[in-house]
């Protein structure tokens, strides 16, 4: 009998503060008119000082442990995405774990910036379907607001801070149709962020804030995502009309737009996060997934194309029968 892994529970955070364009506004060159037209965001969540990736990550997993109506002990692996973890070690995800009370459980975290949860998710298939596992908890969560310059207008008006969560199932029936994954470090400098614990002599002065070229991001990002279309469609012999909801990477609703022309598909089968918690990195397509679920948009026994893309360059996307 063949293993296959379905989705059984989402969940997702969003810090109480709120941010807005106007605020940004008051602290640097630009207007909520400039950033809205440019970005389609009109305010991100920021979180409290006391908030870290593994306290957001435990209140995204809670609820997809409830949705699941399973019992935290009976997971068997624990992916978080993040680039903002608590610590360098021990990994976001054995903090989590133990938040979750969970001791019989391998944990570990993966860094692939904004694709992040699409990486975990195929890390989290792959381990179903090969019978390693059962039970999965894939979480995304980003602080990205402390990685942010706030005097840097290209990059500030971009991120906010939340997590997203997936609980995933062994199943004889299909849900995760396929995934594809893919980097090239040749581009590792048009998006970065530096980390000054581990600076060389060369770039010791540099600060540990978000840098991006983004004119030059924005034309690869579009080119790439077009051909992940094209591969996800190809490997499950499927035409463009069969898609019944894009949930993509939140970053700029140019490119989200760009991805739905693609698809030929109009924007209300578009699940969008963007305007109002900004690019929260790993954890965006989660959360937005998570919200395109509890509202009643996305249906069981519907197909939903999950995308992303983010430095490394990574990219990838997760076809699910949901």
């Amino acid at each position: 009998m063949n293993r296959y892994s379905k989705v059984i529970g989402t969940g997702g955070y969003l810090p109480e503060t709120i941010r807005t364009n106007e605020d940004i506004s008051r602290h640097v060159d630009t207007s909520d008119s400039w950033i809205y037209e440019r970005t389609g965001i009109k305010s991100r969540r920021i979180a409290g000082a006391d908030e870290t990736a593994s306290s957001m990550a435990e209140i995204a997993a809670i609820q997809a442990i409830e949705m699941a109506g399973i019992e935290a002990g009976e997971i068997d692996l624990i992916i978080v995405a993040t680039g903002t973890p608590d610590r360098v070690y021990p990994s976001t995800a054995c903090l989590l774990q133990e938040r979750l009370g969970i001791q019989n459980c391998v944990s570990f975290d993966i860094q692939a910036a904004c694709s992040g949860a699409i990486f975990a998710l195929s890390i989290a298939d792959k381990f179903i379907k090969t019978g390693a596992a059962d039970k999965v908890l894939v979480v995304g969560s980003e602080i990205c607001s402390r990685l942010v310059d706030w005097t840097d207008r290209g990059t500030c008006i971009l991120f906010g801070d939340g997590a997203g969560a997936v609980l995933l199932d062994s199943a004889d029936e299909v849900g995760i149709l396929s995934t594809h994954i893919h980097s090239d470090g040749e581009f590792e400098d048009l998006l970065y962020c530096p980390n000054p614990q581990a600076a060389t002599e060369a770039n010791k002065d540099e600060a540990g804030f978000i840098n991006m070229r983004g004119n030059e991001v924005f034309k690869i990002a579009v080119n790439t995502l077009g051909r992940i279309v094209d591969e996800t469609l190809a490997a499950n012999d499927m035409e463009k009309t069969d898609i019944d909801w894009l949930v993509p990477h939140q970053a700029n609703t140019r490119i989200i737009a760009a991805t739905a022309r693609k698809l030929r598909m109009s924007m209300e089968h578009v699940i969008l996060t963007l305007e109002n918690q900004g690019n929260t990195s790993s954890a965006s397509v989660l959360l937005a997934f998570n919200e395109g679920v509890r509202d009643g948009r996305i249906q069981r026994g519907q197909v939903v194309l999950l995308e992303a893309f983010g430095a490394g360059f990574t990219w990838g996307s997760a076809l699910i029968k949901y």
